[in-house]
C-alpha cells in the first residue's frame, strides 16, 4: 500500500475529529502530504468514521488525480489540494464545521485576542475568510489570501479550516480553535471582554513557540 506511515497518520487525524466533538456522522476531513513525492493524503467522501481504516484513505497527486485508494477521495479536496500548491511550508490541513468556531463563521466574525491561550496558540486574532462557493479551489484561494500567519482561519457561513507543518499540528489547531471559541462564545454572554494588547500577544506567542514543550528549554 502506497504511503502507509502517512496514511496511518492521516487516519488517525481524522479519526480524533469525533472524539474531539469537531464534526457530526461524516462531516469534515483531514489530510496530509508526502514530502518526497508531493502525494497527498485524504479522507474518503461520505464515509463514516466508526467504519474508517487506513488503507480506505484515498492518494492523490496535486492536480487532484487518484494515484491509490479504492473510495472517492473527500469533496474538499480541491480546497486542500489548492492550499498544498500554494503553501510549501504546509503539510497537514484539517476542515470541520465545530460548533462554536462556526457559530463566529456564520457571523463573519474573526475570534479577538481576548485569552492568553489564543495569543499562545494562534498570535493574534483567528480571522474570517470572505464566503466562497463550495465544489472546486474558491475556498482554497480564499484560505491562502487571508489566513496570514494564523494556523487557522474561519470560512464565513461554512466552517474552520487549519494548516500545519504536519497533520497533527493542523488538527491541534482544529482542536484548539473550538476550544478558544467556546470560551470567547460564553465570556460575549457576559458582556464585552477586553483584548491584550499587540506587544503582549507578540511577546506572549514568542514564548510559547520557542519554550513550551519538552524539546525546549524552560
Amino acid at each position: 500500500m502506497l504511503l502507509d506511515k502517512l496514511r496511518q497518520e492521516v487516519y488517525e487525524g481524522n479519526m480524533m475529529l469525533p472524539r474531539s466533538g469537531l464534526v457530526t456522522w461524516t462531516s469534515g476531513n483531514v489530510s496530509g502530504r508526502d514530502a518526497t513525492t508531493g502525494y497527498v493524503v485524504i479522507k474518503p467522501s461520505g464515509v463514516r468514521y466508526e467504519t474508517m481504516q487506513p488503507q480506505d484513505m484515498v492518494v492523490l497527486d496535486l492536480d487532484g488525480n487518484v494515484i491509490d485508494g479504492q473510495m472517492k477521495p473527500s469533496v474538499d479536496a480541491p480546497t486542500h489540494l489548492y492550499i498544498y500548491r500554494h503553501r510549501p511550508d504546509v503539510n497537514g490541513v484539517v476542515h470541520t464545521h465545530s460548533c462554536f468556531a462556526t457559530a463566529f463563521a456564520a457571523l463573519g466574525r474573526p475570534i479577538p485576542v481576548c485569552l492568553t491561550a489564543i495569543a499562545d496558540e494562534f498570535g493574534g486574532p483567528i480571522p474570517v475568510g470572505a464566503y466562497a462557493q463550495i465544489g472546486e479551489e474558491e475556498i482554497g484561494r480564499e484560505v491562502v489570501r487571508s489566513i496570514g500567519s494564523s494556523p487557522s482561519i474561519l470560512m464565513k457561513n461554512h466552517g474552520v479550516f487549519t494548516i500545519g507543518a504536519d497533520v497533527m499540528a493542523a488538527v491541534k489547531a482544529a482542536v484548539m480553535t473550538e476550544d478558544v471559541a467556546r470560551t470567547m462564545f460564553y465570556a460575549l454572554q457576559l458582556g464585552q471582554p477586553d483584548e491584550l494588547p499587540p506587544e503582549e500577544v507578540a511577546r506572549a506567542h514568542r514564548r510559547y513557540v520557542e519554550k513550551y514543550g519538552q524539546g525546549k528549554k524552560d
